[in-house]
């Protein structure tokens, strides 16, 4: 897979591998074996998607990555990106002893003297000890700890405020998809007039874009948060009858391609401007060949515009880019708030 120049001088894969659905606290019924994980991560490693995301607060991911990454013996082969999270509990009395901690405890569990991007996220703007955080990572980054500096599901006005500060991060990892839109409404181009990267996650709403869910009646009940998460977007995207209108129109665009609907959805969003990179949340090796083709796939002009006329039936999500799951209590109650 050709890889993309995220900042000048590193490049990562256009198609991230995503590792919250490899924590222990993600799925509500079975978990994933250890050592079928590791050689998954390493599987998808060799086969170009090198690009790995995760989190300090994904429960047991830094580890199981680690011990991939020791697997495959050659460190140089992968991208590392993980995150800094804040315990909400402690925001109010910030202490930025914390984020060298935190990173520290990320390099350990990984097995490495450098991670090269942390992802930094805040949870409550109302505490506004986010830019000495920020400004910790920075310092870590001049330590040669972490190579590059992001940040994650800060809105627009957060994200000016840490640029005219002197803390430009390299990129924004956001929900953006085809049916979530929200980081069109000034984020897209703001980042663009700014060399910001944008890494979207979300493209396949945790599986709901997918033939599975084809003409199947609106379901009850869910095997995993990223379920429960992404059923609320496709309720402020308009319900599941227009949900449905999407499906189908994706699912014969898949077809003329020939290759599957959570494909098409992520190469529609891959082909947005400023995208860099869409974080795709693989539990195992099933779509790891259709992974692989979403850089491949071209969207015909007609094929834009079919797509075009059912979004322009939604009535949502609007607003700035992660204020549902921040404020909004429907959304921000499926939310993990303290696991670190």
């Amino acid at each position: 897979m050709k890889k993309v120049e995220l900042v000048p001088g590193y490049f990562i894969s256009p198609v991230i591998k995503g590792g919250w659905q490899l924590s222990s606290g993600h799925s509500l019924k079975a978990q994933i074996a250890e050592e079928d994980a590791i050689k998954d991560i390493a599987t998808f490693v060799e086969a170009g998607i090198s690009t790995l995301d995760f989190g300090d607060i994904y429960t047991g991911v830094e580890v199981l990555v680690g011990k991939a990454l020791k697997s495959l013996g050659q460190r140089e082969k992968v991208q590392l990106h993980t995150k800094y999270v804040p315990n909400e509990t402690f925001l109010d009395t910030y202490d930025r002893s914390d984020a060298r901690a935190i990173v520290h405890r990320s390099l350990e569990r990984l097995g490495v003297s450098q991670v090269d991007l942390v992802q930094f996220h805040w949870w409550r703007y109302e505490a506004h000890h986010y830019l000495a955080a920020l400004e910790e990572l920075f310092l870590l980054k001049e330590k040669g700890l972490i190579r590059e500096v992001g940040i994650t599901n800060f809105d627009l006005p957060r994200l000016i405020e840490m640029v005219d500060a002197g803390f430009k991060p390299a990129s924004i990892q956001l929900q953006y998809s085809i049916f979530d839109r929200r980081p069109e409404e000034g984020m897209v181009d703001y980042c663009l007039n700014n060399g910001i990267g944008i890494l979207c996650y979300g493209t396949v709403a945790g599986g709901f874009l997918s033939e599975r869910y084809l003409k199947v009646p609106e379901p009850g009940e869910y095997e995993t948060r990223s379920n429960v998460k992404y059923k609320l977007i496709i309720d402020d995207f308009g319900g599941w009858e227009l949900f449905q209108e999407l499906l189908t129109r994706l699912s014969s665009i898949a077809s003329a391609h020939g290759v599957d609907i959570g494909t098409i959805s992520s190469a529609y969003t891959l082909q947005q401007p400023g995208v860099k990179g869409v974080i795709v949340g693989a539990r195992n090796l099933d779509h790891l060949q259709n992974n692989l083709m979403i850089p491949e796939v071209v969207l015909t002009d007609a094929e834009k515009a079919s797509i075009a006329e059912v979004l322009s039936r939604s009535t949502g999500p609007t607003g700035p880019v992660y204020d549902l799951e921040r404020y909004n209590e429907r959304h921000r109650s499926i939310m993990h708030t303290n696991n670190n």
